[in-house]
């Protein structure tokens, strides 16, 4: 499967998400490939820190931010289980091609009615790729949620009935996943058993319900 973290709006934690759910796949013991498909190149640095470290590979991590990126993800995927693109914010010829790519698209959108109406653009993309991937999967995660937040229940509620749907699994506003990624790590790395890590998991279970 072919996972693509997209969203023009910066800031929603994409890369945390897609190198979390590539690490909780592979703990699982699949073959799973993240590719950095954003020019800031988060994900590499994430990856080189890690290794400078000396800390074992989990999955590897490729630099791909180019619109060809459909083309060159069709023959990478042919030699793991999954794919997963940290996709760029507000470059759109980079958003099509991992669109055109992906089997699954996950949006990613705060707890705010801003982060709502950001995702117009975003909406407006999937459509245009869906002319020519009809088949092509959507869902909104709900990432950085306060704890017993008013906001996140409000803007769950308002992404209910929308197209794409909101994935069940909502990602909490936790410092395991900063102090995970400052040090080249993930957040069952830091504790196994952590409310962080067992949101992930959570995630990777729906995710690969909605890419069957």
């Amino acid at each position: 499967m072919i996972v693509a973290l997209l969203n023009q709006k910066g800031g929603v934690g994409k890369t945390t998400l897609a190198l979390h759910l590539a690490g909780e796949w592979a703990r699982s013991g699949a073959r799973v490939l993240l590719i950095d498909a954003d020019p800031q190149a988060s994900a590499l640095d994430w990856s080189e820190q890690r290794s400078h470290q000396g800390i074992e590979r989990l999955f590897g991590v490729v630099g791909l931010a180019r619109d060809t990126l459909h083309r060159e993800t069709a023959e990478l995927a042919r030699s793991v289980d999954h794919v997963v693109i940290d996709g760029p914010p507000r470059v759109a010829g980079l958003m099509r091609s991992a669109l055109l790519a992906a089997d699954l698209v996950l949006i990613p959108v705060q707890p705010s009615p801003l982060d709502g109406w950001a995702s117009a653009e975003m909406l407006s993309l999937l459509r245009e790729a869906r002319i020519f991937r009809p088949d092509l999967a959507a869902r909104f995660v709900l990432n950085r949620c306060g704890p017993r937040s008013i906001m996140a229940r409000e803007t769950s509620a308002s992404l209910a009935d929308q197209d794409p749907p909101l994935l069940p699994a909502m990602i909490g506003q936790r410092v395991a996943f900063a102090e995970a990624m400052q040090h080249g790590r993930l957040a069952f790395e830091l504790e196994q058993d952590s409310p962080a890590a067992r949101e992930i998991g959570a995630l990777a279970t729906h995710v690969g319900e909605a890419g069957q």
